[in-house]
């Protein structure tokens, strides 16, 4: 599991590769992640927006952009936590990803981001 903490918004990432999912005979590689959100700070806050960046073993790179996450604009009041899942194609079974949340703070408005750890997408049988 991945983990970083900016301006107090704690981001935990834990990735995990979907064989039933996946055809590597075809170059189609499926990865999921569970992400967990926790409001570590003083503040209230919303996540307006996703930033991904996703990287393949072949050096292909994609960015990803969207309101909020799977649909949603959470709102976080202090000591709060937000989890999701969502999943990722690669043609490879490498890869990296990693992002920002562009988040506001309810009490004044101001707008920041939060970083996402950088992850790896790994095929297991990739490790050999």
């Amino acid at each position: 599991m991945e983990t970083q903490i900016t301006k107090g918004i704690k981001i935990c990432v834990q990735p995990q590769y979907e064989p039933q999912h996946s055809n590597p005979k075809e170059h189609r590689y499926l990865y999921s992640y569970e992400i967990t959100i926790e409001n570590l700070s003083e503040f209230t806050v919303q996540l307006l927006r996703r930033h991904w960046v996703i990287v393949d073993s072949n050096g292909r790179k994609k960015n990803v952009e969207g309101n909020g996450v799977i649909g949603q604009q959470p709102i976080l009041r202090p000591g709060q936590i937000h989890e999701y899942n969502s999943w990722c194609p690669l043609g490879t079974g490498l890869g990296k990803m990693s992002g920002y949340y562009t988040m506001k703070r309810l009490e004044d408005d101001l707008i920041f981001q939060v970083q996402i750890p950088a992850f790896d997408l790994t095929a297991p049988f990739k490790l050999n």
